[in-house]
């Protein structure tokens, strides 16, 4: 599914001109222990995937995982990541606001900095992408967000106001949230930023 064109060939550019700040070459390290002892599968999505540092960890811990990203040419960098590694991922081109996945839903769902980015983006709303969650993560599954908090000053970002109103009862139980940090390597440069992890519970019996 297409994503918005003057969106997508924005992160198209970005990725063609090299290694973006948010690549860190790994999973970020607020999601250490998610991924390690938190995750449950078989089937995991990383929602917003970009190069597929995180499904590829999520991968060799055995998960069968799927994930997506509005940009091709990093879709293309994470399959052949993937494939480096003989990792049987499956990586699709899709709209955050308008995703469209045959194997939803998923056990766990993990995103790592892209509901943050979306408020800071013309012509795409949020709402509409956190009304598509509850029917990707299945009943009983988890959905764990990290983003970059309001507090960071970036000009962007969300607050835990924000996450409590977007993952309200009765559709999200246990839901919790944490304050941590996002690392980012600008230049080389490692950098810091305040940031809040959320942890929910698709409201339901699962499956």
């Amino acid at each position: 599914m297409a994503g918005h064109p003057a969106i997508t060939g924005e992160y198209d550019d970005a990725y063609r001109a090299g290694r973006q700040p948010w690549e860190i070459g790994g999973p970020q390290p607020a999601l250490a222990v998610v991924v390690e002892r938190e995750v449950k599968g078989p089937k995991v999505l990383d929602a917003g995937c970009g190069t597929g540092d995180l499904a590829i960890a999520l991968a060799l811990r055995g998960h069968d995982v799927t994930g997506f990203d509005v940009s091709g040419v990093a879709i293309e960098t994470a399959r052949r990541k993937a494939a480096a590694a003989g990792l049987a991922i499956h990586f699709e081109v899709q709209d955050a606001t308008r995703v469209s996945l045959a194997a939803a839903p998923f056990d766990s769902v993990v995103d790592s900095g892209l509901l943050h980015s979306l408020p800071r983006l013309a012509d795409v709303a949020v709402e509409d992408y956190v009304a598509l969650l509850p029917g990707l993560v299945a009943p009983g599954g988890q959905l764990f967000v990290l983003a970059v908090s309001a507090e960071a000053g970036q000009g962007f970002g969300v607050t835990e106001e924000f996450l409590r109103e977007s993952f309200p009862k009765p559709v999200w139980a246990a839901t919790r949230i944490e304050r941590t940090t996002v690392t980012a390597e600008p230049g080389g440069e490692k950098l810091s930023f305040p940031a809040l992890l959320l942890r929910a519970v698709r409201a339901g019996r699962p499956f």
